[in-house]
């Protein structure tokens, strides 16, 4: 899940032939398939046999996390995986993230899998984590790729499927950028709905968490540059860069706070204030770094002209320079209601009624957010709590997943994309 945005570039291998990983652990002892038994039979065979391939390609990945736009063994592993299975994947421009689709004729419904891991270390002590110093997949992205790979796999196997489905393995999602990467290769051309699952400490395993409309918020960056006008030489007729920055600082949340309906979740959290001092003694230049989140998004496409207007009246009587970037960062992820119904019958379909519950909008950015500004589509959460001792979060060293979640993953995704294509269009 998105961070705050980020302006690196992606480096390029130069032409260097990438390696995918190898298999870190030895064949897995598989897990209990909770869905085991209803349906369809090839799916339910093909779980039966493979079920230890899934974790292995899970373990794997999640001993061997790559940060975003560097996800290029990642990327490598993937392709290897999918031409294993007589596809023919596309790797993305910018030489991570990956295409591939399924299936023929004229209909195309999307899932959606990011591939990135977090610069967070890990902790958990399991057998297969990470091997990289400062670098873990402690949002459960390996687990995301896992299970697209699975379902990938499993339709294959099918005796037919009724349409295409395309499958995006998206890089580059905690610093967001990676789904207009997807979008500018023509990954949602032609794609009725899409469908993206997301790992949730909160949830239970077994359990698949739907909700119709915002599930996730939009998150902007704020960055504000003052300059001091005057010599610096005679306070009495300089400006004070240190007073700007303090009154935008509390005032910007406050006007805020009296400008938005407050049940639109709308939070501005400050992160960075400086000021540099200099020989002359007084600051000539300050920066303000926040982030500016909302779960609605009518109020998202007000905000910027908002706080462009707010900052603007704050500042004017303190005489400094300034200049305000307001940076988009991710918008909200608001679930269409016919595709969430699909969700919800391939759900039951797939692990029973019981499987189906509901989910809180998060204050958490996430990019699948853009793919829902050209097709429409659901993002579920997918439970991945033991259900004995603490729940964890994401973004934490100990974060852990209950592997049961994968063929739960696979089943649902599976379902998703059979629903979708079964509907009437």
């Amino acid at each position: 899940m998105t961070s705050v945005a980020s302006n690196l570039l992606p480096p390029s291998t130069g032409g260097t032939v990438v390696v995918p990983f190898g298999p870190t652990t030895g064949e897995p002892e598989a897990v209990a398939d909770i869905g085991a038994g209803r349906g369809p039979q090839w799916l339910d065979e093909w779980l039966a046999a493979n079920l230890t391939r899934v974790m292995s390609w899970r373990r794997t990945l999640h001993a061997n996390p790559e940060l975003m736009r560097r996800e290029f063994r990642t990327t490598a592993t993937i392709v290897e995986i999918l031409r294993s299975l007589g596809l023919q994947p596309r790797v993305l421009p910018i030489e991570t993230g990956v295409i591939c689709e399924i299936g023929a004729g004229p209909r195309c419904v999307a899932l959606r899998a990011d591939i990135d891991a977090l610069a967070v270390p890990e902790a958990t002590g399991e057998a297969w984590a990470s091997t990289v110093p400062g670098v873990s997949h402690a949002c459960g992205h390996d687990l995301h790729t896992a299970i697209l790979l699975g379902a990938a796999a499993a339709l294959v196997s099918a005796p037919a499927l009724p349409g295409r489905v395309r499958l995006l393995f998206q890089p580059a999602e905690e610093e967001p950028g990676g789904s207009h990467d997807v979008i500018a290769a023509g990954g949602v051309e032609g794609v009725e709905r899409i469908f993206g699952l997301h790992c949730d400490p909160k949830v239970p395993v077994g359990q698949v968490g739907i909700r119709v409309g915002p599930v996730t918020s939009a998150c902007d960056m704020l960055e504000l540059r003052v300059g001091a006008c005057g010599t610096g030489r005679r306070n009495e007729l300089d400006s004070d860069v240190v007073h700007a920055l303090g009154v935008v600082a509390t005032g910007l949340p406050a006007m805020l706070a009296r400008r938005i309906d407050p049940r639109s979740g709308t939070v501005l959290a400050w992160g960075l204030m400086d000021a540099p001092e200099t020989p002359l003694g007084t600051p000539r230049e300050g920066l303000l770094r926040g982030t500016l989140r909302t779960g609605d998004p009518v109020v998202n496409g007000q905000l910027p002209a908002l706080v462009e207007e707010i900052v603007g009246s704050l500042l004017k009587p303190t005489g400094v320079r300034f200049e305000l970037d307001h940076i988009r960062a991710v918008p909200v992820v608001d679930n269409d209601p016919e595709s969430t119904a699909m969700l919800h019958h391939a759900i039951t379909t797939a692990l029973g009624p019981q499987a189906v519950t509901s989910t809180t909008q998060s204050t958490g950015g996430e990019d699948f957010g853009w793919y829902l500004d050209h097709v429409p589509g659901s993002y579920a959460r997918l439970g991945i709590w033991s259900g004995e001792g603490p729940q964890g979060d994401l973004h934490q060293p100990s974060f852990h997943a209950d592997e049961r979640a994968l063929p739960v993953g696979v089943r649902t995704m599976v379902h998703v994309a059979l629903a979708a294509l079964a509907s009437s269009g």
